[in-house]
């Protein structure tokens, strides 16, 4: 397998032997992509075809058909923000339809059991992407972290995976 300096973030999730690990910490990614379902969203209005058919679900499609697994983590607290309450209703819904597995670390009444994690993409335990957003929830990039930190990022995956629960055992107590 190639070291992940040789692949770009985009390149992984085609390239990934098993599993495609997603953290995600922050509140909004509201200027990260689908800006325009965003706004309908808060507008009220139906979902963009665009949104329903968005190049992601085939990508995840292609995946879980291959038997690999995508799946994230989202560490969160009530009350959630308008952004959140667009993710979870519509994207994540949306993306289970692909074979998307999510999780939900909810902190609303207890501290993080991993305070200091970055957004990162992890794949196959051997290549970690970290995720940079600037305050508005635009995304900047990605880098690659050194090999020596990949426990590191190991460590980040199973804690939250052991404090989280299915997003739809969530979504069920505490969706709209």
């Amino acid at each position: 397998m190639a070291t992940s300096s040789s692949r770009s973030l985009a390149d992984w999730f085609t390239a990934f032997e098993q599993e495609a690990f997603r953290l995600e910490t922050l509140d909004d990614y509201s200027q990260s992509g689908g800006v325009e379902a965003y706004q309908e969203f808060l507008a009220g209005r139906e979902q963009p075809e665009s949104y329903k058919t968005a190049a992601w679900l085939t990508t995840v499609g292609n995946a879980t058909a291959a038997g690999k697994r995508v799946y994230r983590v989202h560490v969160l607290s009530r009350p959630l923000t308008d952004y959140l309450r667009f993710e979870l209703s519509w994207g994540y819904q949306r993306n289970m339809t692909a074979g998307e597995e999510f999780f939900i670390l909810d902190t609303t009444d207890r501290e993080s059991p991993i305070p200091d994690a970055p957004d990162f993409w992890m794949f196959d335990g051997s290549a970690a992407a970290v995720m940079e957003y600037d305050g508005s929830g635009k995304y900047l990039g990605s880098e690659f972290a050194d090999d020596d930190r990949l426990a590191e990022f190991r460590s980040y995956r199973d804690t939250a995976l052991a404090h989280a629960v299915p997003f739809t055992e969530w979504w069920a107590r505490h969706g709209r």
